[in-house]
């Protein structure tokens, strides 16, 4: 390389301010490279120019503008080619629809859109009305156009018309909410198109609203009388050395504390004898709700089975009760042992106990009653009694081994949901087994009481 075209860099570095900034330049002699230099920057502008115009034509034409264009492509090339008159006419009517369908799309991003929700939290069955505010905010006046709001796996399309600077347009929007779930709605999308369906633009917002579909729930007399209170009605057999409720007098061993030694039976007996106590337990409830999918015939027995749940669990909190409530965990496709997993719902209060049961579902790969059982009385040996909600396809053999996982002093209570069942009550060993039809067939069987 001669000297004339050796490329030569010169830097050039000064300090300005306190900061110390330092700034670099370089400076080449060589036309060529410079040009180089330009032609890739030019290069790269022009590759992103045409990327960002690929992607805007690409969203823009709907199937039918595709058809049209590769019309107008066909059309005007074979027409012109081999002078068929009737492609020309064709590619030439083609090209007047696309142009004439751009005009639609101006003002996309006119709009401001505001959607509030009037609840977002309800139960089944309640609809939920909401309001949607469209404002132009553009600089002149904007052509009717359609705002699409995804409800869930749903849409619901509102017609905004025709409206000038700074006017508004409010529609009611109203959310169905047929079945349980936690729905998610929004974001809301301004769509532009012509009346054809030939092109099509859209402008979305990031305005996103959860609403949780609470399960329907019935109300339950308060945990401290009727059935509820029949189960825990007996006395703890545990004896311990220091609690409230007084047991019995035994003789005095050595590590025993003096403060537990009974001074009358000393004297009268001349030995050391000491306090012996029935434990106290703190009313600690645990609900293990079903979820496998084998375990429930259909799936309203499932919905059945989960407003049990949330009806017994809502009465327990209210109740100041420590209420745990486990479901099946999903095991991972991978393991190929046995793993037993559970989750526990939230029950601070009644309200996130329900916006749990909110999003529970029945899975493949879910761990059975059985396993849940067995984990929640491990995780909660304080519990004092238990209830097992599960669907009709649970034998009274399975029922009753899942109801063993429990100690002998927890009382446990079965409830079978089967929509075709009548409501019954009858023992299985010692656990009380209920069979509910119905949702108000809980609440009857539940307020008999201790005469049942």
């Amino acid at each position: 390389m001669s000297p004339d075209t050796e490329l030569r860099f010169t830097r050039t570095t000064g300090h300005t301010g306190a900061a110390g900034v330092t700034r670099t330049r370089y400076a080449t002699s060589s036309t060529s490279t410079a040009l180089a230099v330009q032609g890739i920057r030019s290069w790269r502008r022009v590759r992103a120019g045409a990327v960002a115009a690929w992607s805007a034509v690409r969203h823009t034409l709907t199937p039918a503008g595709w058809l049209l264009v590769a019309g107008v492509a066909f059309g005007l090339g074979l027409g012109l080619a081999f002078g068929w008159l009737e492609f020309v006419a064709g590619g030439v009517i083609a090209a007047v629809l696309l142009l004439l369908s751009v005009p639609f799309l101006f003002s996309a991003r006119s709009y401001d859109v505001d959607l509030t929700l009037g609840h977002d939290r309800v139960v089944a069955g309640t609809q939920v009305a909401g309001i949607l505010s469209v404002v132009n905010i553009g600089r002149g006046i904007t052509l009717p156009g359609r705002i699409d709001i995804p409800v869930g796996e749903g849409l619901v399309d509102v017609y905004v018309p025709m409206l000038r600077h700074d006017h508004r347009h409010e529609e009611q929007v109203v959310v169905p909410t047929h079945r349980r779930g936690v729905i998610q709605v929004g974001p809301a999308r301004t769509v532009r198109g012509d009346p054809l369906g030939i092109l099509r633009r859209e402008a979305a917002w990031e305005d996103v609203h959860t609403l949780y579909v609470h399960p329907v729930t019935t109300p339950l007399l308060s945990t401290s009388a009727g059935f509820i209170r029949d189960l825990e009605g007996s006395a703890s057999r545990t004896v311990v050395d220091a609690d409230i409720s007084f047991h019995a007098i035994r003789a005095y061993v050595p590590g025993d504390a003096q403060r537990q030694v009974h001074w009358k039976s000393t004297a009268k007996t001349g030995t050391l004898m000491v306090r012996q106590y029935e434990e106290t337990r703190r009313s600690r409830m645990v609900i293990a709700l079903a979820t496998a999918e084998h375990e429930y015939a259909t799936e309203e027995e499932f919905e059945l089975a989960v407003s049990t749940a949330a009806s017994i669990g809502v009465r327990g909190i209210r109740d100041g009760r420590d209420v745990d409530v486990v479901t099946g965990g999903i095991v991972p496709e991978f393991v190929r042992t046995n793993v037993r997993t559970i989750r526990e719902l939230t029950t601070i209060s009644a309200r996130t106990l329900l916006d749990d049961l909110s999003g529970v579902e029945t899975g493949p790969r879910v761990s059975p009653l059985g396993d849940v059982t067995s984990l929640a009385a491990e995780t909660h040996p304080d519990a004092s009694i238990a209830f097992l909600v599960c669907g009709s396809t649970q034998t009274a053999r399975a029922i009753q081994a899942a109801a063993l996982a429990f100690p002998s002093d927890v009382g446990v209570c079965a409830i079978v949901c089967n929509p075709e069942a009548e409501p019954a009550m009858r023992r299985l060993g010692s656990m009380t087994v209920l069979s509910v039809g119905l949702l108000d067939d809980v609440r009857q069987l539940l307020s008999r009481g201790a005469q049942t």
